[in-house]
């Protein structure tokens, strides 16, 4: 875990596929702020637990990290910073835990009531594929495909940005082009 500062505690959770290593830019202006910035590895990510049962990876699970991270550190309240994924576990805390949770900020991640995989599943136009939550609910099915081009994702990924001045510049064939090299890896 990552920790900075001293104050009222904000913790940030990350998305996938992150670390808690992805906030380290935040983390120092939170603590300059007067906060005590906090940014743990996420169940299965990084050095923490990875159980290996789909069961413990559920919502109540993930917020109940959070809580026990919150009492091992002795903190009463926390506000709860989520990107991607990490969104679905902070905008969790205030409907699970709320006496634990002084606020919510979402990152790049709207709140919506925990909608079902029947509803992701419209917005995807039935296309699981397309929807890597959705994509990731079977176990084996995204790993069978990630696995061998690991290298290939990470890059295309982390390491081969989309400059954005580019991308308003492109056409719509071009992106949806670009879109369709990234998704069918």
């Amino acid at each position: 875990m990552h920790e900075l500062g001293s104050g009222p505690a904000v913790v940030f959770c990350h998305g996938f596929p992150e670390l808690a290593y992805s906030w380290r830019h935040q983390l120092p202006a939170v603590a300059a702020a007067g906060f005590r910035a906090l940014a743990p590895d996420q169940r299965g990510y990084g050095g923490s637990s990875a159980p290996a049962n789909v069961g413990d990876y559920g919502l109540t699970e993930l917020t109940g990290d959070l809580v026990g991270l919150l009492d091992a550190l002795e903190i009463e309240r926390a506000i709860f910073v989520g990107h991607d994924w990490g969104g679905f576990v902070a905008w969790g805390m205030p409907v699970l835990h709320p006496k634990r949770t002084a606020g919510v900020i979402g990152v790049c991640t709207p709140y919506m009531a925990i909608p079902p995989t029947s509803v992701m599943r419209n917005l995807a136009n039935g296309k699981d594929e397309r929807y890597y939550i959705l994509w990731f609910q079977p176990p084996g099915v995204a790993e069978a495909v990630m696995d061998p081009k690991a290298r290939l994702i990470f890059d295309r990924l982390m390491r081969a940005p989309t400059d954005p001045v580019a991308a308003a510049k492109t056409d719509d064939g071009e992106r949806r082009a670009r879109y369709e090299s990234v998704s069918s890896y």
